[in-house]
C-alpha cells in the first residue's frame, strides 16, 4: 500500500492537511484566550455593577460576585479615579499582566503558548476596556489554571476536529487520483506489459483513451513508439530471414570458390603462354570472393561478445599490427611506422583492440596497393585527463564521398577488393568498450582516423 502511488498521496494529503491545521490551530487558540478573557472582564464589571448600585454589600454575596465571575479582585477606573470594586485574598503574587486594550496578533499568540506551558497555579492580572462606556479601564486578578484547562479542551477539540477533516480530506483526494490519475497509468502500464509479452502483435498496440490532457499525451506517444517498434521489429524478422539465406549462399559458394581455386591452383602450372598470363588474374578473381564469403559469414555471426578489460602495453600491439601488414604488404613499396609511447598502457581487451588496428592498417595498406605508388601508413597514441587516443593515417588517396556518406555501414567498401565489414566491426567493437572511432581528415595528401577509449569508468550507483 505505501508503495504505491496512491497510498503515498494518501499519506502527504494527511500529512499536509495537518500542517495546514496545525498552521491554524495556534491563531485559534490565542483567538480562544483572548475571548475567555474579554468575557472574564465583561463578568466582572457586570459584579462591579452591584456595588456601584449599592456603596455596602454582604462580603457572602460579594465573595459570591467573585465567584461567579471568577476572579480575585476588580478594579475599575470611572473619571481618572481607581476603585478597589470587589476584593478577595490573592493566594499567590501576581505572576504575569496581560493588556488586551490594543494587543498585537505577536502578542496575543505568545501569551497563548504561555497560558499552556506554564504553571496552573499562577496567578495573573488582566487589563481590558469596560464594555459600553462602563470606564476609562477595567483590571482583574484571576487564577491561570481555568484559563489553560479551558484551552487544553478547546485544542483537544480542536485536534479532533482536524484530524476527521483531514482523514476525511484525505481519503476524498484518495479516491478521485485513483479514479482521475492512478487508473488510467494502470491502464498504460497494463498496456506495456502486454506489449512487451508480444510486439510483433499488433492488437497489442495501446489505443488512447485518457481523459487528463497529460495522460493522453503520453498514450499517444506510447502509441508512436509501440508502432514505430513494431514495424522495426517486422522489418529486422525479413532482414534476419534474408541474412540466413545470404549466409547460407555464401557458405555454399565459398565451397566451390574454394574448389575452383584447387584447379586453377592446377592451372598455373601450364606452360601455356596464354593460361600462364590469365592464370594470376583468376586466382586473384577468386581470393577476393572467398574473401567476401568469409567477410559475410562472419558479419552474419551472432553480436561480439563483451570485451575483457585488462592493461595493455600498446607499442607492443600496435607492433604486432605492423609486423603482420608488413608481410602482406610483401615488395610493395609502403612503409609502415609507429609514434606510440614505450610506456603507454591502456584499458581494453586486446585481442578487440588488435582487430580494430588490424582493420585500419589493413584499410589503409589496400588503399595504397589501389593507388599503385606506395606510401607510408602511421599509428600514433597519446593520452589526455579523459581519454586515450590512438591515430592511424596514411598517405593514400583518400575516400571517396559515397564512402564518407555510408562510412561505418556494412558492405560499403571504398574499395573493389574489399567487402566493407573491416570499419563496422571497429565501430562496433570500440562502442562495446565506450569508445569512439571518427574519421579526422581525408583527401589527397591521405586519411586520419581518431580512436578515443575513456579512461573513466561508468559508476553503476
Amino acid at each position: 500500500m505505501l508503495n504505491t502511488l496512491s497510498g503515498r498521496f494518501l499519506i502527504l494529503t494527511i500529512g499536509f492537511v495537518m500542517l495546514a491545521e496545525v498552521l491554524i490551530f495556534v491563531p485559534s487558540v490565542a483567538r480562544f484566550r483572548q475571548d475567555y478573557l474579554l468575557s472574564r472582564l465583561e463578568r466582572a464589571q457586570i459584579a462591579s455593577l452591584a456595588l456601584l448600585a449599592d456603596d455596602m454589600i454582604a462580603p457572602e454575596l460579594e465573595a459570591e460576585l467573585l465567584q461567579n465571575a471568577e476572579v480575585y479582585n476588580v478594579v475599575l477606573v470611572r473619571d481618572q479615579m481607581r476603585q478597589l470594586a470587589l476584593a478577595s485574598p490573592i493566594p499567590e503574587p501576581i505572576s504575569e499582566t496581560y493588556d488586551l486594550r490594543d494587543p498585537g496578533v505577536v502578542e496575543l499568540i505568545v501569551g497563548a503558548l504561555d497560558a499552556l506551558v506554564s504553571p496552573s497555579s499562577r496567578v495573573i492580572r488582566v487589563i481590558g476596556q469596560p464594555v459600553r462606556e462602563g470606564g476609562e479601564l477595567i483590571e482583574i486578578t484571576m487564577p491561570a489554571a481555568p484559563l489553560r484547562t479551558a484551552i487544553i479542551d478547546y485544542g483537544l477539540r480542536i485536534l479532533l476536529l482536524s484530524a476527521v477533516i483531514s482523514a476525511m480530506t484525505a481519503m476524498l483526494l484518495f479516491l478521485a487520483v485513483r479514479r482521475l490519475m492512478v487508473k488510467p497509468i494502470r491502464g498504460v502500464v497494463d498496456a506495456m506489459q502486454s506489449y512487451a509479452a508480444a510486439p510483433e502483435d499488433a492488437r497489442r498496440i495501446i489505443v488512447p483513451s485518457a481523459g487528463v490532457r497529460e495522460l493522453r499525451t503520453a498514450e499517444e506517444a506510447l502509441q508512436s513508439l509501440q508502432q514505430q517498434l513494431t514495424s522495426a521489429l517486422r522489418q529486422k524478422e525479413r532482414l534476419a530471414q534474408l541474412g540466413s539465406a545470404v549466409a547460407k549462399i555464401s557458405h555454399d559458394l565459398r565451397n566451390v570458390l574454394t574448389t575452383a581455386q584447387l584447379f586453377a591452383d592446377r592451372i598455373e602450372t601450364s606452360h601455356d603462354p596464354a593460361v600462364a598470363r590469365m592464370a594470376p588474374k583468376l586466382l586473384n578473381s577468386i581470393s577476393r570472393a572467398i574473401s567476401i564469403c568469409e567477410g559475410t559469414l562472419t558479419f552474419g555471426k551472432a553480436e561480439e561478445p563483451p570485451p575483457q578489460l585488462g592493461r595493455v602495453m600498446l607499442a607492443d600491439l600496435v607492433e604486432d599490427v605492423l609486423d603482420g601488414e608488413r608481410l602482406a604488404a610483401g615488395e610493395a613499396d609502403i612503409s609502415f611506422g609507429e609514434d606510440v609511447p614505450a610506456a603507454m598502457t591502456l584499458r581494453a581487451d586486446p585481442e578487440q583492440l588488435y582487430r580494430v588496428l588490424g582493420n585500419l592498417v589493413r584499410n589503409a595498406r589496400q588503399a595504397l596497393l589501389a593507388k599503385g605508388r606506395g606510401g607510408e601508413i602511421v599509428v600514433s597514441a597519446n593520452e589526455t585527463a579523459e581519454d586515450w587516443v590512438i591515430r592511424v593515417s596514411d598517405t593514400g588517396p583518400g575516400l571517396p564521398a559515397r564512402a564518407r556518406e555510408h562510412l561505418f555501414q556494412p558492405f560499403h567498401s571504398a574499395s573493389k577488393s574489399g567487402t566493407g565489414l573491416g570499419l563496422t566491426i571497429a565501430h562496433d567493437l570500440l562502442r562495446g568498450h565506450g569508445g569512439t572511432i571518427e574519421l579526422v581528415d581525408t583527401g589527397r595528401d591521405g586519411t586520419t582516423f581518431e580512436l578515443r577509449l575513456p579512461k573513466g569508468v561508468v559508476s553503476l550507483g
